[in-house]
């Protein structure tokens, strides 16, 4: 017996419809749902339906590539010095290969992209998932210089493993860190998403843009925001609720804003800004210098300034 059988003949479409409750009336509210997406409120990429990149595949490489870096802290405990090469080398054969796949769908979405060769787009995809796995030492080169800089600058730290498994500003900098190497290969799409997996786990968003140097640390992290084109030195520190903004954005004469611009700061090396501050517009902000809490800054600043929320007011004559 089959199953319309078993349900006296009913499929579970037809049941469905049988049991719709009066006035929803579908038929007419589907209909008006495609005439929004295929006439009236058109935003699909170039008019064409496409496979989009897939939030839980780069979910998937996000943890794959973490497991990859730090085999026993985000791989597997039981993990011994004769199993762990295999290991990381088939983490890595399943992460990339899932990579690859989200690479290719995200070229679409490239301005400029010929769109019409798949066999061009899967050897481009290839070739940046390529790229993007021989930089993978280098990223935990930076990662551990980042660590090393947590367990020095958190009197609170007890152990790195510490640092690696429960301090958020860490999650988001690795995040940061891959995400940063996508952008660079023009999958900027792969990129925002990694992006926001570690904003909506971590509570701070920073773009994959930001380039950001060695030894950077986040203290407590939360609400912490770095945008676009901020470039920051080595050994910098930044506490929670901390953004590093725009300040004005110049649009075009349809009212739209200028795209690609440098609009954010720059921290020179061994920058420390405490809780709260807001650091605003393409200023420098000078090595050694240190922006306390609270502030509001939108000008530039030597090296080795202190700057409090009293010093950075500019008062007039009197």
């Amino acid at each position: 017996m089959n199953d319309n059988e078993a349900t006296g003949g009913e499929s579970a479409d037809s049941s469905q419809e049988d049991h719709e409750p009066a006035g929803w009336n579908l038929p007419a509210i589907v209909a008006a749902l495609r005439d929004s997406r295929e006439r009236a409120h058109k935003i699909r990429h170039l008019g064409r339906v496409r496979e989009l990149p897939s939030r839980e595949a780069m979910t998937q490489v996000l943890e794959g590539c973490l497991a990859a870096l730090f085999p026993t802290h985000y791989g597997r405990a039981d993990l011994t010095d004769g199993s762990i090469d295999f290991f990381v080398g088939r983490v890595l054969h399943d992460t990339l290969s899932t990579l690859q796949e989200q690479v290719r769908r995200s070229l679409y979405f490239v301005p400029g992209q010929a769109l019409d060769d798949e066999r061009a787009l899967r050897e481009r995809a290839s070739a940046a998932t390529a790229v993007f796995a021989s930089r993978l030492p280098g990223i935990r080169a930076l990662v551990v210089s980042d660590l090393q800089a947590a367990y020095q600058g958190d009197p609170a730290a007890t152990s790195i493993s510490e640092i690696l498994l429960c301090y958020p500003g860490v999650l988001a900098v690795i995040c940061h860190r891959l995400a940063h190497e996508l952008y660079r290969l023009d999958a900027s799409f792969l990129a925002r998403l990694l992006s926001d997996i570690a904003h909506a786990r971590t509570g701070i968003d920073i773009h994959p843009g930001a380039r950001i140097g060695p030894s950077f640390f986040i203290d407590h992290g939360t609400g912490v925001v770095i945008g676009q084109t901020a470039v920051i030195g080595e050994r910098v520190r930044l506490y929670q609720h901390v953004t590093l903004g725009a300040r004005r954005f110049e649009a075009e004469e349809d009212g739209s804003l200028v795209k690609g611009q440098d609009r954010h700061p720059v921290l020179e090396d061994d920058v420390v800004i405490y809780a709260g501050a807001t650091v605003l517009g393409r200023i420098v902000i000078g090595r050694g210098s240190t922006i306390g809490g609270n502030v509001w800054l939108t000008h530039s600043v030597p090296p080795g300034s202190n700057i409090s929320q009293a010093r950075s007011v500019s008062h007039g004559p009197a």
